[in-house]
């Protein structure tokens, strides 16, 4: 793909408009997120003509650092490494990180703070995730006549593509920040990836999922309840309804956040979760 394809092609990060319904067993990861202009951060990069011979990106292999251009990177074996940098954690600091657990990939993957945190727990839910690399990749870009360098924060593979992800609450966000995370839409777009600011989730999304993720783990059902549960899900009932069609409505409402997780139920997303929810049975196989 030649650089003036890709300047044609620059546009901010579109998702999934911010209001009407959105199914939670019909969704991607992206449309739980609020869309992020990126038009701010273009101005002052250099993407005059050769600009991805001249953009640098350096990632870990299990040798050490390997470098390459831009317009090298979708040949090279970046998926199959590592974190370019640890994290660490001591008295003090203002963020919280850690490792989290996806059932997707059944192993823990580092987060540098909560918002990332969510990040990868929306990935779990609805990425079709394969693997998830933190901290994956160092870019060197020119902005302004200046060399600057950026490591977005996750690459994503997943079973629609690959992602590119930046983490940062949209109060955050300075100018600089914009012109790092329009460098790496580019990169992204050079690389037939997609691209995405984590700045702000959907109203109510948050809550919801994290819901969910309670049953989210492998659960037996030594009573029989889901297959009754499913089928009452096809008549249109809420969750409260749905929970007390059983003899053992506590019960129930685990196997339907299980169900809910696995996308074999879905509800909407923009509503806030409760025993009010509509309940609807999904057409497909489930994650």
């Amino acid at each position: 793909m030649d650089d003036g394809r890709l300047s044609g092609m620059r546009a901010e990060v579109t998702l999934a408009p911010t209001d009407g319904v959105l199914w939670s067993h019909d969704c991607a990861w992206a449309d739980l997120l609020a869309p992020v202009s990126l038009a701010d951060g273009l101005d002052e990069l250099d993407l005059a003509d050769g600009w991805s011979r001249r953009w640098t990106a350096t990632w870990s292999s299990g040798r050490g650092p390997v470098s390459c251009v831009v317009r090298d990177l979708a040949r090279t074996s970046i998926l199959e490494g590592g974190p370019t940098r640890c994290f660490s954690w001591r008295r003090s600091q203002r963020h919280r990180p850690g490792l989290h657990f996806l059932v997707s990939t059944g192993r823990h993957h580092g987060a540098e703070s909560l918002e990332e945190a969510r990040v990868l727990l929306a990935l779990d839910f609805a990425g079709g995730v394969v693997d998830v690399i933190a901290q994956p990749v160092k870019f060197g870009f020119d902005v302004s006549g200046k060399r600057r360098a950026h490591t977005p924060d996750f690459l994503a593979v997943t079973r629609a593509g690959v992602w590119l992800v930046d983490v940062r609450p949209k109060a955050l966000i300075k100018r600089s920040d914009l012109e790092a995370f329009a460098a790496a839409a580019e990169i992204a777009v050079a690389c037939g990836w997609h691209y995405v600011v984590a700045a702000q989730w959907r109203e109510n999304v948050v809550a919801a999922v994290d819901a969910f993720s309670s049953q989210r783990r492998a659960l037996s059902d030594p009573l029989g309840l889901r297959p009754g549960l499913l089928e009452a899900a096809r008549q249109g009932r809420t969750f409260g309804e749905l929970a007390d069609t059983t003899p053992v409505p506590p019960v129930a409402r685990a196997q339907l956040l299980h169900l809910l997780w696995h996308r074999q139920v879905g509800v909407d997303l923009s509503k806030p979760f409760g025993d009010a929810s509509f309940v609807v049975r999904s057409t497909g196989p489930g994650l």
